[in-house]
């Protein structure tokens, strides 16, 4: 029976809170609004060319970024391309030729290989996807300034 009854104080304070909130907002709303009723007292839009200018460096610093991104990830499939060459090598030369060991090595470095160049594929258009969002982003906020 406490239970039900911490239950129901709960419940009341909860709405109590979602109250008090709520006429906050609504306060806060209105009064921001009567500070901006007079819109002849507003800035020119030269503020809108600020905002224009700063998305123009967030795309270029996207465009960076991608680029970057992607030799990175080359240079890690290429360092990962090149481990499992080493690896093919070592047991190459450890063991006779033609051995099951060396087959097997071969193939597993032949599959790591092929799986290296897959993985950097699609991570380059996961950042190619990335990236061509945050320039749609950049130029719907562009547009939203009318520029």
């Amino acid at each position: 029976m406490k239970s039900n009854y911490v239950a129901k104080q709960l419940s009341t304070v909860k709405r109590w809170m979602a109250t008090t909130l709520l006429c906050m907002l609504a306060i806060a709303f209105v009064w921001q609004g009567a500070f901006f009723s007079n819109t002849s007292a507003m800035a020119a839009p030269a503020g809108t060319l600020i905002a224009y200018d700063d998305a123009d460096r967030a795309q270029d610093k996207a465009n960076r970024d991608a680029g970057r991104t992607k030799n990175f990830i080359d240079e890690t499939a290429d360092k990962v391309k090149d481990a499992a060459k080493s690896n093919a090598n070592k047991v190459d030369q450890s063991t006779d030729n033609g051995s099951f060991i060396e087959r097997k090595a071969k193939k597993d470095a032949a599959t790591i290989q092929r799986r290296a160049n897959e993985d950097a594929s699609r991570t380059k258009e996961a950042v190619d996807n990335t990236k061509n969002v945050v320039e749609r982003t950049v130029e719907n906020i562009k547009d939203a300034f009318g520029k």
